[in-house]
């Protein structure tokens, strides 16, 4: 199967696999009043197990003050009609194990936080930060629906308001729960209709050439059938011994439950489609080779400065320690993505709708280090993601999951997990978003940024599409990464410098006029 960032999910969050899948209705009314149960699929358990207490995060900045009243009236005409956001949990994981959802009536008064906060504060920006920090400290109530709305009508650099859900990983995988508030939202130019959001197109099959065809595709299956076995080889050798390089934007030991940082950076969409179409690449490719280029940027500096070198000393060409491994964990969701308009129609009439954790993940090698040429790093990120795309990594990744699951239970599944994603450094995902501008309840929207915590990374970098803008997002533990900002400059800034030299490649081949 190709490699689906684009439509993969909100959040690196570690990788887990497994799950099932179910078909949920509409419910009578918004809020449920009680009602039948339904077990918890061995997924959800496993985001509730100590070592994967994992939550999504969507930060949304709105271009007015949001109204607390009408986003509450809104809620309950769409996201409270979803039975997982009208649903507690009930039983334990560290005894039985056994768990279940079970509808209740949602009290919006404890779901929808709104901060009295000083409208002149001096650094708006770092308060919000700290904010959205605080919030990775604090878990959520598990006697109710397991999410959180958070109004502050506090002006920063990019927005007039900021809205942050928290929800915890067990009610759905990242794709379907940016799909669901993604389905509460309307087109800021039509407020009937719902977001534009661009198909993922299929290769189609020619097999015209004959011999050619037969003898090509031949040669694909045993491709895919020996890169499979490989990835699967270094799944397990990853899972034994085969670690990262500790380096100095790895986590060590408890890394899972720290405070976390998150910032973000918003880039122009077009200068990477200019280098995509330039290059004959996709979106996932040139955003890969940009993480590669920034990561390397940020690591060269790092490294420069623990080795306590004079700044006025001759510079070497690279500080980063040869033959560094780092490997990012990608996550893949193997079931095709609810739409929008699927859960819309859910949300506001009775319609079934599938919903559950299909999760597999890859582990994608990055390369790490200074390039003569900074296309060499795009260049290089199309070839990890071609040879990927000729594997069922992610389909034995999760296969594999659901086998221990089911054979020895959640906390076996939790302790291979967090093992696994121990010996990588990050996690990185990429997802495609509106065409046009949108309005969460009547508020236009500035940009969106969704993340994850809760899994053993101290980094994790997330790509959102909005319009005709790119928001990386980054979410770090400070003690390992103390300055993400620093991180946000460096990868726009080898996004420029990508860009430039695409521009001087187009300049060399103009074939001057005499």
């Amino acid at each position: 199967m190709a490699i689906e960032m684009t439509e993969a999910g909100a959040g690196g969050g570690g990788g887990r696999g497994g799950g099932a899948e179910t078909e949920v209705n509409g419910p009578a009314g918004a809020g449920g009043s009680g009602g039948g149960a339904e077990k918890m699929s061995p997924a959800a358990r496993l985001f509730h197990a100590p070592r994967f207490n994992c939550y999504i995060l969507a930060i949304m900045g709105c271009k007015t003050r949001i109204n607390p009243s009408v986003v509450k009236a809104g809620l309950e005409e769409t996201l409270l009609r979803h039975p997982r956001f009208s649903s507690k949990m009930v039983g334990d994981i560290k005894r039985s194990g056994k768990m279940k959802w079970v509808q209740t009536k949602v009290n919006l008064d404890e779901h929808v936080i709104v901060r009295d906060v000083d409208p002149d504060m001096d650094s708006p920006d770092r308060f919000v930060d700290d904010y959205i920090s605080y919030l990775t400290k604090t878990p959520l109530d598990m006697s109710r629906p397991l999410w959180e709305l958070h109004l502050l009508n506090v002006k920063t650099s990019d927005a007039e308001a900021v809205g942050i859900f928290r929800i915890h990983h067990s009610m759905g995988d990242g794709a379907s729960l940016m799909s669901l508030l993604l389905a509460c939202t309307r087109k800021t130019a039509d407020p009937e209709a719902l977001p534009t959001i661009p198909e993922k197109k299929r290769a189609g099959t020619d097999n015209s050439g004959g011999f050619w065809w037969f003898f090509l595709a031949l040669w694909s299956m045993f491709g895919l059938i020996w890169n499979t076995i490989v990835d699967f080889l270094v799944f397990v050798a990853t899972f034994c011994f085969l670690k990262d390089t500790e380096s100095l934007v790895k986590g060590g030991p408890g890394v899972a439950t720290t405070a976390k940082r998150f910032v973000h950076r918003t880039v122009n969409l077009d200068d990477i489609k200019l280098i995509k179409s330039a290059l004959n690449m996709t979106i996932n490719d040139v955003v890969l080779g940009v993480t590669q280029a920034g990561l390397s940027r940020y690591l060269n500096r790092r490294y420069e400065g623990a080795s306590g070198k004079d700044q006025n000393s001759k510079k070497k060409k690279s500080n980063i320690p040869k033959n560094m491994r780092l490997r990012a964990t990608v996550l893949i969701n193997l079931r095709p993505t609810v739409g929008i308009q699927a859960l819309s129609d859910m949300m506001a009439k009775k319609s079934k709708a599938k919903w559950g954790n299909w999760i597999g993940y890859i582990l994608i090698p990055f390369n790490i280090g200074s390039e003569d040429d900074p296309l060499d790093y795009v260049r290089k990120a199309k070839a990890t993601i071609d040879r990927k795309k000729l594997s069922l990594e992610a389909i034995i990744t999760f296969a594999c999951a659901e086998l221990v699951l089911k054979l020895f239970g959640v906390k076996m599944a939790s302790v291979i997990a967090h093992r696994i994603l121990s010996n990588t450094t990050l996690a990185f995902s990429n997802v495609v978003g509106p065409l046009e501008e949108i309005s969460f309840y009547g508020h236009p929207m500035a940009y969106l940024a969704p993340s994850v915590y809760g899994h053993p990374h101290a980094l994790t970098i997330h790509f959102q599409s909005y319009v005709n803008k790119m928001t990386i997002v980054v979410a770090v533990d400070p003690d390992v990464i103390p300055d993400p900002h620093q991180l946000c400059d460096d990868l726009e800034e080898s996004l420029k410098t990508i860009k430039a030299a695409i521009s001087e490649k187009e300049l060399a081949t103009i074939v001057p006029i005499v």
